[in-house]
């Protein structure tokens, strides 16, 4: 298409259309995606970029993949929609957490289905009220989470999301939502004597300590924390942290959505430290972005208490088990376990870890290069040594952002971290390619 057509595009959008984190006038240079093939974006321009996030984490299996295509457009065949409320059901859902049930943490084997990744958090905010409730410990109703950590922006996830700036516009945040410092291990000042790992876990019981352990329903965390700037734990992390919720009586969660079905090179995140929670929650990869859908999963102590309650569990969405959503996961999984979505992410993981630490680590403003499987992050700094940051002003991520983009690599920073994620099924010599594209744009801006 020509620029002038690309420029309509936007003017149209711009006259009609409010976006996720919305600011009209960053908009107003957008790009209009008119296509995709394979791991690449195709503009309004005709121009292709790799799509170095995985559209938002999500698209690991690529553009065109004739599985997930044959598969919505069989079910929307068969039968397009059917409500998901308890008393209707529909052969995809029922596959689908039959699937679910073979691949994740041994004890979780039932299955909640939203839209995506923000109904999921509130839906295991109210799965676990509900329960301790039912266990008669009605008082056990906050949520801990971390800083950096993002769940979603509905008001009660955006609530746990520890990244500060999606609070401001909309506050007062949800009462019962605290936050613990993040591991972050290029950044987390531990007490002389104790490693990394623990003392960070150690902030989970001083914060279950200060609120009282009957006050606290659950701890909510990802393996590795994504939007975040792709923070992976130390690896006594997360074992102290499993070691805590037991003593003191709290539930488990996992976030999942970003790490889940093979993104770090296990299945899920948690499986790199023998961890299993007690909840989980997934989206995103679930479908490889193909159609909208999420959910969580309970251990079978949580699902006996839900099955012999009562009472009604008065939660639901419209599109809970939405039978297209549903049938393009099952064909996902397949995809997921065939073609052994974690063993290509362990490997080309390392190579993409390897080839950035090759190209940057030596850079005088990159200050630390990390990552786990096929999610990885640069983090540039002002000063090496004292890892000082450039000034919010200085908009150095967006610059190095901005050069990438023009070289024909789109993805997302968080301030100064550059975050790749490209799809699972990118070969090395195009991981290649991006770490090229990105060592450029960092000397191009940085020198």
């Amino acid at each position: 298409m020509s620029q002038s057509n690309a420029a309509t595009y936007i003017q149209r959008d711009l006259d009609h259309l409010i976006h996720p984190l919305y600011n009209r006038n960053q908009h107003s240079g957008g790009k209009v995606w008119v296509g995709g093939e394979g791991i690449h974006l195709i503009d309004a321009d005709g121009k292709r970029y790799y799509d170095g996030l995985s559209g938002l984490w999500c698209n690991t299996a690529g553009f065109g993949r004739q599985e997930l295509i044959d598969a919505c457009t069989s079910q929307m065949q068969t039968m397009a929609y059917a409500s998901g409320y308890s008393g209707s059901s529909n052969p995809a859902a029922i596959e689908l957490a039959e699937k679910l049930s073979t691949i994740t943490y041994p004890s979780i084997n039932k299955f909640f289905f939203t839209s995506g990744g923000g109904e999921a958090s509130d839906s295991n905010f109210k799965m676990a009220r509900y329960y301790w409730k039912k266990m008669g410990k009605p008082n056990k109703h906050k949520v801990i989470s971390r800083q950096w950590g993002y769940h979603g922006v509905t008001l009660a996830a955006m609530s746990a999301t520890g990244i500060a700036p999606y609070w401001p516009a909309f506050e007062p945040r949800v009462p019962g939502f605290l936050h613990i410092p993040s591991p972050y291990p290029y950044r987390y000042q531990a007490p002389e004597g104790i490693s990394q790992g623990i003392a960070a876990a150690n902030e989970l019981e001083k914060a279950i300590l200060k609120e009282g352990a009957d006050n606290v329903a659950m701890f909510i965390a990802e393996p590795v924390q994504g939007a975040g700037g792709v923070i992976p734990p130390q690896d006594d992390y997360f074992p102290r942290i499993r070691e805590i919720c037991d003593e003191y009586d709290i539930l488990l969660v996992a976030d999942e959505v970003i790490t889940g079905f093979g993104r770090t090179g296990k299945m899920f995140g948690l499986e790199h430290w023998n961890v299993e929670p007690d909840m989980m929650q997934f989206a995103k990869a679930i479908t490889s972005g193909y159609f909208p859908l999420g959910g969580i999963g309970v251990n079978d102590q949580i699902a006996d208490v839900l099955d012999k309650a009562d009472d009604m569990w008065m939660h639901a969405y419209t599109y809970s088990a939405h039978p297209v959503g549903c049938a393009v996961g099952c064909a996902m999984v397949d995809v997921v376990t065939g073609d052994d979505f974690p063993g290509q992410a362990a490997v080309k993981g390392k190579h993409m870890l390897n080839g950035l630490t090759e190209q940057l680590a030596d850079h005088p403003h990159v200050g630390d290069v990390r990552g786990l499987g096929m999610m990885c992050a640069i983090e540039i700094v002002k000063d090496k040594h004292t890892k000082e940051e450039f000034a919010a002003g200085d908009k150095i991520g967006p610059q190095v952002l901005a050069e990438t983009t023009k070289r024909g690599l789109f993805s997302r920073v968080r301030n100064d971290v550059y975050s790749l994620a490209p799809p699972i099924v990118s070969s090395e010599s195009q991981i290649d390619e991006m770490i090229d594209i990105l060592a450029d744009s960092v000397k191009a801006v940085l020198g």
